[in-house]
């Protein structure tokens, strides 16, 4: 839950409001529906929407949404999974009220564990959930992010933590202007890392 939680969080302050959705979503369709788990990232699913909907000058979406979203959020605590909920639902009363607000001013960054993180503050485990919702969102294959996330876990398992594999996804969750680069960097580790392996069971 935390690093799906905290995914979102860091896409969303960094301005993918449409790609934190994806990242909510992913965790959010496993969970038991009316836990307090659902509510929130349902609540958060629906505010990252309203303000798409808002962004987009879809004034009557942007305002059901953030009123569905208050409901699903109302009944949790200020500060539930160190998310601090008060300023979102301050934000979602802003949108209800006067979805054209956000003309006027940008959406608040989210705070989660005591800061509002951005996609530069996640650690190895939210930024590969954001590495495979940047993969669908913008257009690459989600296989070799999936292959060198797992990988990297793999690396990490064993110690490396100067794992290749580790230092590319950090590069493609925050590197916009050489994303595209990267990928491919990223793919060619994953292809000899998979020939190396390959190699090795013909021996046997």
């Amino acid at each position: 839950m935390r690093d799906h939680l905290r995914a979102g969080v860091a896409i969303f302050n960094d301005g993918y409001y449409h790609a934190a959705h994806d990242a909510w979503e992913d965790h959010w369709l496993d969970l038991e529906a009316g836990s307090d788990d659902e509510r929130l990232l349902h609540g958060l699913i629906q505010y990252s929407g309203a303000v798409v909907h808002a962004r987009e000058r879809n004034w009557t979406g942007a305002v059901g949404l953030a009123e569905s979203a208050q409901t699903y959020l109302a009944p949790l605590p200020a500060d539930y999974r160190e998310l601090a909920l008060e300023p979102v639902r301050s934000s979602l009363t802003g949108l209800a009220t006067d979805p054209e607000l956000i003309e006027r001013q940008s959406p608040i960054q989210i705070e989660h564990e005591g800061t509002a993180p951005t996609l530069s503050d996640l650690d190895i485990g939210p930024t590969t959930i954001a590495a495979v919702v940047f993969a669908e969102v913008f257009g690459y294959d989600e296989e070799p992010i999936e292959q060198a996330r797992a990988y990297a876990q793999r690396d990490l398992e064993a110690g490396d933590d100067a794992s290749q594999f580790i230092t590319l996804l950090f590069d493609f969750v925050r590197e916009d202007e050489h994303r595209g680069i990267v990928f491919q960097r990223l793919k060619e580790h994953v292809d000899r890392r998979q020939a190396r392996e390959k190699d090795v069971e013909g021996l046997f």
